[in-house]
């Protein structure tokens, strides 16, 4: 029993046991929110107990009289001890306590700290073991002298690392550029800083490469958020298109919608960038991305909302010309085709009851004049407050909800519309403004019917005009009951004069003899 005694005291202290609770402690807290660090951990924990492990044989080998190597394997491993303990404690505070305060420094400080208090608690034994630290300070010159001519790259690295987030040239969460390489930064090391790329990959770029070479922090200014200007080139025809009419289309498509990861301020914008020799003119969007991670995905909204606007206004983007020479058989096919097309229309007019009363004649030359509109999700389709938009549209695929903009800027949502339904009825047969905003909760595909084409058959049988304002008194009524949330039966009761005012607006509208 004596035997154990002896070498048990030689070397358990009485801070000895506070210690190994503690190391217990901190090792289970690691263990439990560092899961992803856990083979690190128990790499750590195992040196420990293996320098426990020393600590009993050193005491053995005093109690067995070897009198100089058992304080020699005590001090070394007393030093394994401490180096263990002070790297859980580096965990601890560097990966639990400071995220919890919303500080999450490079691992390139924690290692910085650790080293420190390893070197210090190193001076600390070799103090207790009577060693002249001056002289061991002198000759740990001369080695590290020796030891940096040998390892120019490794130091340079090294310093590196250092001096990048001493000046806070690069932080971890910037994209940075380099060469051919973009990414956002994931961590600083010793020796390198790593880069997650958009394809998953991981790029390991040398500290004394981003030293000495010229790399670009993307999104990144001075007092502002970070955000990244991202251009979207296309090109269109000079054949009697004015440049003036392509900025202003698609800046209001774009401006006028949310389109996610697009910053408002500054807002997007059109420019004419070049005139090719080749018939058409280069134009570029430039937008501000909020998310830098989703360039490809942002850009590909963008050219989707840049072909909508164009395609609603008629303007074809320019491609490369070639001579086709079309056969007999090729125009007998499009001739089919288009009267397809015509047949489709015609069904989807018949839909509309706007246009019940017109004959077979009358709806094919409504479908031969019909335009085809196509709006990328979250485009306004309509304004509120517009009096230039004499026209209707007729929903033919996606969704798109009608709404009030109110006076503190929120939205009255009024009714959704889907495959089928119409609106816009009243601009087209009275020009009156519009009366609730309409935007595309979905790609939304739409024929339009413009006033000039629906004059010529008005002017032809004038008769039916007063079945149609019927038809448009019925829908306004139903459009103030959705507004006030009531029956509209309620306010169907009395529409003569309302029946008389847009009877009269409709003749006065189209020029029509009362």
């Amino acid at each position: 029993m004596s035997f154990i005694n002896n070498v048990i005291g030689y070397f358990w202290g009485d801070e000895s046991f506070p210690v190994l609770i503690l190391m217990v402690c901190i090792a289970v807290l690691l263990f439990h929110f560092r899961r992803e660090e856990r083979a690190s951990l128990i790499n750590t924990l195992s040196f420990f107990f293996v320098c426990q492990a020393g600590l009993i044989l050193s005491g053995i080998l005093n109690v067995l009289e070897f009198s100089r190597a058992a304080p020699v394997l005590r001090e070394a491993f007393i030093v394994g001890c401490g180096i263990a303990f002070i790297r859980l404690w580096g965990g601890m505070i560097f990966r639990i306590i400071l995220p919890v305060f919303k500080l999450t420094p490079p691992r390139i400080t924690e290692d910085i700290i650790v080293i420190i208090a390893y070197v210090a608690w190193l001076m600390v034994r070799l103090r207790y073991a009577g060693l002249d630290l001056g002289s061991i300070l002198a000759t740990s010159a001369m080695i590290t002298a020796v030891v940096a001519f040998s390892m120019q790259d490794t130091l340079g690295n090294i310093l590196g690392g250092l001096a990048l987030q001493l000046d806070n040239s690069v932080e971890i969460g910037d994209w940075i550029k380099v060469d051919d390489v973009s990414g956002r930064v994931v961590d600083i090391r010793w020796r390198s800083t790593l880069v997650e790329t958009r394809n998953w990959e991981t790029v390991v770029i040398p500290n004394s490469q981003l030293m000495k070479s010229k790399f670009m922090v993307l999104g990144r200014r001075a007092d502002h958020p970070v955000q990244w200007r991202r251009w979207v080139w296309f090109n269109v025809g000079l054949n009697g298109i004015p440049p003036a009419q392509v900025i202003r289309l698609v800046e209001e498509a774009i401006q006028q919608t949310d389109i996610a990861n697009v910053a408002k301020t500054p807002l997007p914008n059109c420019l004419l960038m070049e005139m090719e020799g080749k018939g058409y003119a280069r134009y570029a969007v430039r937008y501000w991305l909020t998310d830098l991670a989703s360039d490809d995905s942002t850009d590909s909204v963008i050219r989707w909302h840049i072909i909508t606007a164009l395609q609603r206004a008629g303007i074809k983007l320019a491609v490369e010309e070639r001579n086709v020479i079309n056969t007999k058989e090729n125009v007998k096919h499009d001739e089919a085709i288009h009267q397809r097309e015509v047949l489709s229309r015609v069904k989807t007019l018949k839909r509309v009851e706007l246009f019940a009363s017109l004959t077979d004649e009358e709806l094919n030359a409504l479908a031969e004049r019909l335009r085809y509109s196509l709006f990328s999700k979250g485009n306004i389709i309509t304004k509120q407050g517009d009096e230039h938009s004499h026209w209707l549209y007729i929903v033919i695929n996606g969704e798109a909800e009608v709404y009030l903009e109110l006076a503190n800027g929120g939205r009255h949502t009024v009714r959704a519309l889907g495959s089928g339904s119409f609106f816009g009825e009243m601009g087209l047969m009275t020009g009156a403004p519009r009366s609730a905003s309409v935007i595309a909760k979905t790609d939304v595909e739409c024929y339009r019917l413009d006033k000039e084409v629906f004059e010529e058959i008005l002017r032809a049988r004038p008769a039916i005009v007063e079945e149609i304002t019927h038809i448009l008194v019925v829908r306004q009524a139903e459009l103030e009951a959705a507004l006030h949330e009531i029956d509209a039966q309620i306010v169907q009761k009395d529409t003569s004069q309302q029946h008389s005012e847009i009877l009269s607006t409709i003749r006065h509208f189209f020029s029509l003899n009362a």
